[in-house]
């Protein structure tokens, strides 16, 4: 089995003006994703100039629904309508194939 089966596809879009709080934001989530033993992989990722990104990969499901109800989750909802100009389109995925 595969040290990862399941991840996250989170897109974010900045409020105009808030592209520096987002990147500020996903940057302070590392320390948390690195305290959640079932998060085997984290990136926080710029796309464009106010689009952002975050995927992170787990063993099974049970650690993807772990991280979707623990702090990093709780503090993106949070801030996310003072940060973002819509909701994060949060997508779940199957990882097919992993070098860690």
């Amino acid at each position: 089995m595969s040290a990862v089966s399941k991840a996250l596809w989170v897109k974010l879009e900045a409020k105009p003006g808030q592209e520096g709080a987002v990147e500020a934001f996903l940057r302070s989530g590392l320390p948390l994703a690195q305290a959640e033993p079932a998060t085997t992989a984290w990136f926080a990722l710029r796309l464009g100039p106010s689009t952002f990104g975050i995927f992170d990969a787990f063993p099974d499901d049970a650690g993807r629904q772990a991280h979707l109800t623990g702090p990093i989750a709780k503090a993106l909802m949070a801030k996310a309508a003072e940060l973002l100009a819509k909701p994060p389109s949060i997508e779940q995925v199957d990882v097919l194939a992993a070098k860690l």
